[in-house]
């Protein structure tokens, strides 16, 4: 076919048309979940996570396939999935559902919260700590037993924090948050280090104490909610899903799937033994 340099802007308009349009079909096709291969008790290459599990029953509801971008939960895993497109393709992006932010986490846009969970203090049974019911007893421990205490806690984070204000945090064991290491976890080093003895007790997020309490028989740990109120810290946390800041459609799309299914969402959660707390309500904003 014979062009000239009118028609030529005209046919470039259209082929990028037609292939927002096809991106937009392919998008409306799937359901595209941005998820960290190795990372439970979220999300596995085998769907063994509850954020899998939530990710399938939506993308059933919506008559969607169900469609992973893989990428390691570390620094930079929003901007290599969700804010990241395809083969430089502008409008399409490899994922858009990260299926667990913080509510009101900075940056993503984020649904309401679909569950509320809090840091505990995981003690192995059996190690001499039997006795304790209270995270703040280990403050008043006679100096003795505080000296063989073998703690552990992220490097950054409340735990951290709390051991410094209880006067403890030369008897912690910091591990990183995101360790970057393709075969373990942070759940699962610390599972591991339990088992081993190297450590004790751990004050850990509610779903990561979950998983570590899957791995053994039953009653083989005593798990303490950590205490709230305390000056400069704070335990629990709302978790929500999060979407690009544009993508007010898709927002309003998993927030009407999470209302939807609190109760099938409950259940979900609940086979993983961590502890769930009551959603706060919002609060109202305040007169100007």
């Amino acid at each position: 076919m014979r062009t000239n340099s009118h028609t030529k802007p005209a046919l470039c308009l259209s082929v990028a048309l037609l292939t927002a349009a096809y991106a937009n079909v392919q998008a409306a096709e799937t359901f595209k979940v941005c998820a960290d291969p190795l990372n439970p008790p979220y999300s596995d290459k085998q769907g063994h996570g509850f954020e899998n599990k939530i990710a399938e029953l939506f993308a059933k509801q919506l008559g969607q396939t169900l469609e992973y971008t893989w990428f390691p939960q570390r620094m930079g895993f929003i901007n290599n999935t969700l804010k990241a497109e395809v083969d430089n393709q502008e409008g399409v992006y490899k994922c858009d559902v990260v299926m667990g932010v913080p509510a009101g986490f900075d940056m993503t846009a984020t649904t309401i919260p679909y569950y509320h969970s809090s840091y505990v203090l995981l003690i192995a049974k059996g190690r001499g700590w039997d006795k304790i019911t209270d995270a703040s007893q280990l403050a008043n421990l006679p100096l003795e037993k505080q000296e063989s205490l073998k703690i552990a806690m992220f490097d950054q984070g409340p735990g951290a924090t709390w051991l410094q204000y209880i006067g403890l945090l030369a008897q912690g064991i910091p591990y990183q948050t995101m360790s970057g290491d393709s075969e373990n976890n942070t759940a699962m080093q610390i599972d591991k280090d339990i088992k081993a003895k190297k450590i004790d007790m751990v004050v850990l997020w509610g779903p990561l104490a979950g998983h570590v309490i899957s791995k053994s028989p039953k009653n083989t740990y005593t798990s303490v909610l950590m205490p709230s109120g305390l000056p400069g810290m704070k335990f629990d946390f709302s978790m929500a899903m999060g979407v690009r800041f544009p993508d007010k459609e898709r927002k309003n799309q998993l927030d009407g799937l999470i209302e939807k299914n609190r109760e099938q969402i409950q259940a979900i959660l609940s086979k993983y033994n961590m502890p769930l707390l009551p959603i706060p309500k919002p609060e109202k904003p305040k007169d100007d």
